[in-house]
């Protein structure tokens, strides 16, 4: 797993917690990836999809049929992208308007799975997200081995 910011530096997430990436996006952008998750929170998913570099890598991805996932207020950026076309998405109330994407099926779903592209609704939602996203790369077994001791209900 790598983690890429938008700059060099540290990232202060919209709770003010501050995360130091592994890379910047141009960097990280020369490698090979299974998937692409992108993190919710505002103003994060805004400075997202208003970096055409996003844009592109998301994209990129989808010609490769590579896994995309995004969380929270971050589907709007794959909505943008063009990459909920014809799909079942979820995200955070309000991030995806449903006048704007009338040939997406809106979800309250914590998670949704369409094909490579995985989507979730917000910190309450944020295990079921990460135990989707395992599943997708891993397979049953493996989320299964991984939520088994969490002791979930």
């Amino acid at each position: 797993m790598i983690t890429a910011g938008l700059q060099d530096g540290p990232v202060t997430c919209s709770r003010g917690v501050v995360l130091l990436p592994d890379t910047t996006l141009e960097e990280a952008t020369h490698g090979a990836y299974d998937m692409v998750v992108l993190p919710g929170g505002l103003p994060g998913a805004d400075h997202l999809k208003a970096d055409p570099r996003i844009a592109r890598l998301l994209s990129d991805m989808a010609a490769k049929d590579a896994f995309i996932a995004a969380i929270c207020a971050a589907p709007k950026v794959l909505a943008s992208a063009g990459l909920l076309h014809g799909r079942e998405a979820t995200s955070y109330p309000g991030a995806l308007n449903a006048e704007e994407l009338r040939d997406t099926r809106l979800s309250e779903q914590a998670v949704v799975r369409d094909g490579k592209v995985i989507t979730s609704r917000g910190p309450g939602t944020a295990m079921d997200f990460a135990l989707a996203l395992i599943e997708a790369l891993a397979g049953r077994a493996k989320r299964d081995a991984v939520e088994g001791p969490l002791v979930r209900p």
